[in-house]
């Protein structure tokens, strides 16, 4: 335990700063390096070139298409006959997939008891993905995504040109359908080259899953299709809308995710807009979300040098990110190929999603290392466990908090002894801070209080070590009440969501105060509450004078204002959270306070002085010799 300064216990200094230090650390830690930045535009110039290409062709190729309309168009109507001619030489004359220019959209719709999924003809592909009886936080249905901001696109280069699949015209081969229970049902989309060749997008949804199998099916394409070209480009990206009360918090919770095939599962920094390429073979992506995410796999792999980007607009309420991804797809001429896809879309749900033993569970963000051990190992059990038995959430964090403490209570009691062995020989320290009152003497002074340690047993380290054990709990809440899913839309008290920020007041007329933000939230003000008069009580009972060390006083008080404006927009759970703990802090300090015996405690350490001196250790040793170099005598 390191030395008390004028009654201030600088275990709580050492708390407050850890904190602080390792919340900017996160921050400065996620902020990309030059060379970062340098890479990034590297890649974003490759990729304008490389799509100016694709648009160069595609310009090419339907300007070429509307010439040749026009000029069949200025043709003399010579009745039905002329007219059949033109239509039968549609295809020599527009190329192969030019009559699926033409067309009406229409909408289809598959779902089960969990998802409503829309499927549009204009281009095969999934236009909407609603998950039932599930809602925003203002009471509206809730969609993964939905609309013509949703980009699913097949890149084909044909003898003709570039074909986009999304600018064509599907057909049907099904209709609409409500699937139940375990049965499935199939809804295909076919893109005909000629009457013989098409490219078909196959939808199979079972009841009761957040899963929809996608395939893409290739039938005698192959000779219509580019022969150079091994591999087709697949591009799939979402305009992710707002669903939580926090805009704020969705952005700081929303980016992509992707595992490598056989490999780690690594992601864009959720404060960084950026395009990563993936030089390697990818086996899924996931457009993440705060609490729900949309992940597409392969049954394979997804072919080397795929790229995903996120995109965000601060200014657009609507929406949270753009998501964007280009994914390759083998391609081996063959007349029939099918590519294998699965897409999900639903909850981050820890349990539901490790159980498709896929790494999904990765998506959340639960902390890196022991934090996320922590979490994983000790956390979510007894969050879960707890949540079977116990209807409010509010009672489970107060019971799961009062567990923890009560588990960590024989290191809080070590290290308060610990600190009860300082305070008692206060009194000897000061005396020996009288003796050497000149900075020329800190050496000696330095060298008489390790003396004073070494013959007492006491260990100037002894009370901060249990404390630093308690970091990762503490740490592993901080990352676990903001990803909990189950927290979402669940009141306590006067918050009507725990997963975001509780408010009982919101500023008028868009007005914010900086670093504060809009709204007053009471579980962050109770936090700070109890956070100041832990403070205080700990500088009472540590019993001193006049502070010798008035700036650390100061730190002492403003690191929890400075958590005030920190936690105002944060999860209330975690405000909630830290406010019980703290308070239950505070009790077991006053309990520990009340019965621990200082005068007995003092009496023992003059009896270890009576002791034969024990070997001096390598830290005194050290001392003494850096002070017999500066001159100083034994």
């Amino acid at each position: 335990m390191l030395e008390e300064k004028g009654g201030i216990n600088v275990n709580s200094i050492i708390g407050i700063v850890l904190i602080f230090l390792i919340l900017i650390g996160f921050s400065y830690l996620n902020r990309p390096s030059p060379d970062d930045i340098l890479a990034q535009q590297r890649r974003q110039d490759s990729a304008i070139a490389q799509q100016q290409v694709l648009q160069d062709e595609l310009v090419k190729s339907q300007a070429e298409a509307a010439q040749l309309r026009a000029s069949a168009a200025d043709q003399p109507q010579a009745g039905e006959d002329a007219t059949a001619t033109i239509v039968s030489d549609t295809s020599k004359t527009y190329g192969v997939f030019e009559k699926a220019l033409q067309g009406q959209e229409e909408f289809f719709t598959i779902e089960n008891e969990l998802l409503k999924i829309t499927i549009s003809s204009k281009g095969g592909m999934v236009h909407a993905v609603e998950l039932k009886n599930t809602y925003t936080h203002d009471s509206l249905p809730l969609y993964a995504f939905k609309g013509d901001g949703t980009e699913f696109n097949l890149s084909l280069k044909t003898g003709s040109g570039l074909v986009r699949t999304q600018d064509r015209y599907f057909q049907a081969q099904g209709a609409s359908f409500v699937v139940e229970g375990s049965s499935a049902k199939t809804l295909a989309m076919r893109l005909y080259a000629n009457d013989d060749g098409y490219v078909e997008y196959q939808y199979t949804l079972a009841g009761n899953s957040y899963n929809l199998d996608f395939r893409m099916n290739f039938h005698h394409v192959n000779h219509i299709l580019a022969s150079n070209e091994s591999t087709l480009a697949f591009d799939w990206s979402i305009y992710a809308p707002r669903q939580e009360k926090s805009q704020t918090n969705e952005h700081i919770n929303s980016t992509i995710y992707y595992k490598f095939l056989n490999d780690e599962v690594d992601y864009i920094t959720e404060r960084n807009d950026e395009r990563i390429d993936l030089e390697t073979k990818v086996k899924w992506i996931a457009f993440k979300g705060q609490f729900f995410s949309s992940i597409l796999t392969a049954k394979e792999n997804f072919a080397a040098f795929s790229w995903v980007e996120t995109i965000t607009d601060e200014e657009d309420e609507r929406y949270v990110k753009q998501m964007k991804s280009k994914l390759w797809l083998a391609y081996e001429h063959q007349s029939n190929e099918t590519f294998e896809m699965d897409f999900y879309f639903g909850p981050n749900h820890y349990k539901s999603l490790k159980e498709y033993e896929m790494d999904y569970e990765q998506i959340i963000p639960l902390g890196w290392g022991i934090f996320r051990w922590v979490n994983v190992g000790l956390i979510i059990p007894i969050f879960n466990w707890l949540g079977q038995v116990i209807d409010s959430y509010g009672i489970i964090i107060l019971i799961m908090t009062i567990f923890i403490k009560m588990l960590l209570f024989p290191l809080m009691y070590k290290s308060y002894k610990s600190t009860a062995k300082m305070r008692v020989l206060k009194p000897q320290v000061d005396e020996i801070n009288a003796k050497y009152p000149d900075k020329a003497d800190a050496m000696k002074k330095q060298q008489a209080v390790m003396a004073l340690y070494k013959k007492t047993g006491v260990n100037p380290l002894g009370g901060c070590l249990p404390m630093l054990v308690q970091f990762p709990i503490l740490i592993a809440m901080y990352r676990f009440f903001p990803s909990s899913i189950e927290l979402r839309q669940q009141g306590f008290l006067w918050a009507t969501d725990l997963s975001s920020y509780d408010s009982i007041y919101d500023f008028p007329d868009g007005f914010s105060i900086p670093f504060y933000g809009d709204h007053v939230s009471l579980f962050t003000l109770l936090m700070t509450a109890a956070t100041l008069l832990s403070v205080k009580m700990n500088a009472e009972m540590s019993g001193g004078g006049q502070m010798q060390m008035p700036q650390m006083k100061v730190m002492m008080y403003m690191m929890p204002i400075m958590f005030l404006g920190f936690f105002n927009d944060f999860a209330a759970a975690l405000s909630y959270y830290y406010f019980v703990a703290t308070m239950i802090t505070f009790a077991q300090q006053y309990a520990m306070r009340r019965f621990v015996d200082e005068e007995a405690i003092l009496r023992k350490l003059d009896e270890h002085k009576k002791k034969p001196a024990a070997p001096k250790s390598k830290f005194q040793k050290r001392l003494e010799k850096m002070a017999r170099e500066k001159g100083y005598k034994k």
